[in-house]
């Protein structure tokens, strides 16, 4: 059988951070027992064509998962067991807010078959974490943190931010210390990205705040990397470092091009060489699924040939620290990268973007650092 990956939308929270365009609402509780009525008929729906395919990894993203009644995060887990395969070793992840969860949350995830946490901290300082609309303080991560250890879990994650208005490279490496002597499993750091409309985006632009120049959140970045390879930290994706092990399979699959399929409100899939997603507008989502009208609920993004397939393949990759392999790219398009893209390669490597080895194609320490453009080179 073939594998395939599942991705749960849950698009509820407490409090919208002022940094956050995902799609998801706050003072939405009236509609989280109906949403999550479609969500399971999408699920079960979908079921019935893809028989032949077993699922290894499981990704409850929001949102905020653990805000919702706990209950409900349940009835959709057994939902996906009872008409999927589900791998032994399956890996099946949510993510949690501090705030929003206790110690009786936390072992009804772990008894439903949850193995994975990923906890939004993003900074240990609470004036930071005031600064970007956080709903919790530090000492309530912790508090988060150590309940999830009691109660057995032995896969987490926790995210930190880098760039954030007013934050010093000092700030920095004290949270990024910090988290280091709680012995997570795999730590990310990403870095600020200010989105059109957001609350944080408007007080850049009335100058209520400031952003940090570039040449300092380079600095950060380096640091931070420094700090927990030091510490026994790999660093496999441009944002995400792990103990020996316990690189995110759900992540390394998409960039890997494996398939997957989202469920939920603006979730997206790669299924049969097709980008598509659920359609963003909750109301719309839930009314067509009761109706049955499940043609409605879905927006073809993109269907690749060859050449949009090995191109993202490529721009997928390069995300991974060791770049993308010569030898699995000839496997999978029976051609070599080095010729195939011979062009691109040879202006990359021009400007030290990038660097080619026995095989691998990388980027180098300067392709780090801009790897947004890198990727829009590609394009």
């Amino acid at each position: 059988m073939k594998n395939i990956g599942i991705y749960v939308h849950i698009p509820f929270c407490k409090k919208k951070c002022d940094y956050c365009d995902f799609i998801s609402f706050a003072n939405q509780e009236d509609m989280q027992e109906k949403y999550v009525m479609a969500l399971n008929n999408d699920i079960e729906k979908t079921s019935k064509t893809i028989q032949e395919y077993q699922v290894n990894t499981i990704y409850f993203g929001g949102g905020t998962p653990s805000y919702i009644d706990e209950n409900l995060i349940v009835k959709i887990l057994e939902n996906i067991k009872n008409h999927y395969t589900i791998c032994e070793d399956a890996e099946i992840t949510i993510e949690i807010n501090p705030g929003t969860v206790n110690k009786e949350k936390l072992i009804i995830y772990k008894q439903a078959g949850f193995n994975r946490l990923s906890i939004g901290l993003q900074s240990t300082h609470d004036r930071l974490l005031k600064l970007i609309g956080r709903i919790h303080t530090y000492n309530e991560f912790l508090e988060t943190y150590n309940l999830a250890r009691e109660v057995g879990f032995k896969n987490i994650n926790v995210d930190l931010m880098l760039a954030l208005p007013t934050q010093t490279i000092e700030e920095l490496i004290e949270s990024t210390n910090k988290i280091i002597s709680l012995k997570p499993e795999h730590i990310s750091i990403y870095s600020l990205i200010l989105e059109d409309g957001t609350v944080l985006y408007n007080k850049i632009q009335n100058n209520e705040l400031e952003l940090i120049d570039e040449d300092l959140e380079r600095k950060m970045y380096w640091k931070t990397k420094e700090i927990l390879e030091k510490n026994g930290y790999n660093h496999y994706e441009i944002s995400n470092f792990a103990k020996k092990g316990f690189e995110s399979k759900h992540n390394m699959n998409c960039w890997l091009q494996e398939e997957y399929l989202g469920f939920g409100v603006a979730a997206h899939s790669y299924f049969n060489n097709k980008r598509f997603s659920r359609i963003s507008n909750l109301q719309e989502y839930i009314k067509n699924i009761e109706e049955e009208n499940f043609e409605k609920i879905i927006e073809i993004n993109e269907i690749q040939d060859r050449e949009a397939r090995a191109k993202e393949y490529m721009l997928l990759g390069l995300r991974k620290i060791e770049g993308v392999s010569i030898s699995a790219f000839e496997r999978k398009f029976e051609i070599n990268p080095l010729f195939y893209f011979r062009f691109e390669i040879s202006k990359l490597e021009e400007n030290d973007l990038l660097e080619v080895d026995l095989d691998n194609i990388k980027l180098t320490k300067k392709g780090l650092d801009l790897a947004n453009q890198v990727f829009e080179e590609f394009v």
